[in-house]
């Protein structure tokens, strides 16, 4: 077992939003010595055995990864893929009509496929309703214990000091909530738009020649400047991307999640 693996041992969960969930404490491995599962204290909430597929180590933190982002990262890879292909067999056929009977033998595998996945795109967006819902009762039920604290602060059963503790957990906890939250927006917004048609209307967007403008009238060139603020701004997250791209590269399925890992 390498190294790397080992390194989960003692290390601190979160979720991907920042909230955490407790501390690695070790792992359960397959008869091939792969890792299964890896074993979390998480308090008074027990032991819990969390997935090894969905955990991802960041500098001094293992991330936990939500199922329903890889199922809604695995099937936008795969949809996108067979779209591009689906495509392809269109543009040789209209290319070369003596082709058509070899490109339906084809395309009927594809669009077979195509339907499977458009069969597993209902069950992921049905986990991301569910998921939905379980954010807005987590934030019926946070809103409410900051309600609450505040009624003791007013009625002088509770220091100010205490009370601001309480409204600054529970405003970084509806603050992780309202991210996964618009994360899972951004999910349903590509697959409704991962479509046969959309990728037509693109590759017929990409092909249309470039109108040609008149020649302007000689003048002086302007260049823009932007603030130094700015650009020191664009430098600073280039370099976080590219920090956190090669911390991330050993993590083929995930690595992409590396990018939105901030905490």
């Amino acid at each position: 077992m390498s190294e790397e693996k080992l390194g989960f041992v003692g290390k601190p969960v979160k979720d991907i939003y920042g909230t955490h969930i407790g501390k690695v404490v070790g792992i359960i491995t397959e008869i091939d010595g792969e890792i299964e599962t890896v074993g979390v204290d998480c308090g008074s909430g027990g032991l819990k055995q969390l997935p090894y597929e969905q955990l991802v180590i960041q500098g001094e933190y293992v991330f936990f990864i939500p199922k329903w982002r890889l199922d809604a990262q695995r099937l936008l890879r795969q949809k996108s893929l067979t779209l591009k292909r689906i495509k392809a067999l269109q543009d040789i056929v209209a290319e070369n009509d003596s082709m058509k009977e070899d490109a339906e033998l084809v395309s009927m595998k594809y669009e077979k496929k195509l339907s499977e996945i458009e069969g597993g795109e209902k069950q992921v967006n049905d986990k991301l309703n569910a998921r939905l819902a379980e954010l807005e009762a987590e934030t019926r039920n946070i809103k409410s214990l900051l309600f609450d604290a505040k009624l003791q602060f007013r009625s002088n059963e509770m220091k100010e000091e205490s009370y601001q503790q309480i409204r600054v957990q529970t405003d970084e906890l509806i603050e992780h909530i309202d991210n996964e939250k618009t994360e899972i927006g951004n999910v349903r917004t590509k697959l409704a738009a991962n479509t046969l048609e959309n990728l037509n209307a693109v590759s017929v967007t990409e092909a249309a020649p470039a109108k040609e403008e008149a020649p302007a009238e000689s003048s002086p060139p302007i260049v823009e400047v932007a603030p130094v603020q700015e650009v020191a701004a664009v430098v600073a997250e280039e370099e976080k991307l590219a920090a956190v791209s090669a911390n991330g590269a050993e993590q083929s399925e995930t690595s992409w999640l590396n990018q939105v890992i901030t905490k």
